[in-house]
């Protein structure tokens, strides 16, 4: 019986690796949110440069300028919700196990992308849609 539970984590992943893995993503985490705070922070100082002397060109690029950090911290938020979503598949022992068909995600797949949810052939499933 422990075989029949040990195909999708543990035969692939040591504990070793895991702890390797968790620890990337922490880092990663980390590293995000100081990104995030920092995004945060140009957005805010942003708010109070703008000036009503402003001409449209310099009106524009603080726009475009804010938009773009607005967007940065929006992608490093839900990059932050992946890598701590990989964790807590990790700390519940199902890490590298496809959310879709519950077959094991190919090790090299979750080496170059720890935080994959789905194997390759719903992966692939998933963006033909």
């Amino acid at each position: 019986m422990a075989a029949v539970t040990q195909t999708a984590t543990p035969s692939t992943w040591s504990d070793e690796e895991l702890a390797e893995v968790r620890g990337r993503l922490q880092e990663e985490i980390d590293e995000l949110e100081a990104d995030i705070l920092r995004h945060e922070s140009e957005i805010a100082s942003g708010d109070v440069t703008q000036g009503a002397g402003d001409d449209q060109a310099d009106a524009g690029a603080k726009t475009y300028e804010r938009e773009r950090e607005i967007a940065l911290t929006l992608n490093a938020r839900d990059l932050v919700a992946q890598n701590e979503r990989a964790i807590a598949r990790i700390d519940a022992g199902t890490y590298g196990v496809c959310e879709s068909c519950h077959k094991p995600i190919g090790k090299e797949r979750l080496q170059a992308f720890p935080r994959a949810t789905l194997c390759v052939t719903c992966k692939q499933k998933e963006e033909r849609r």
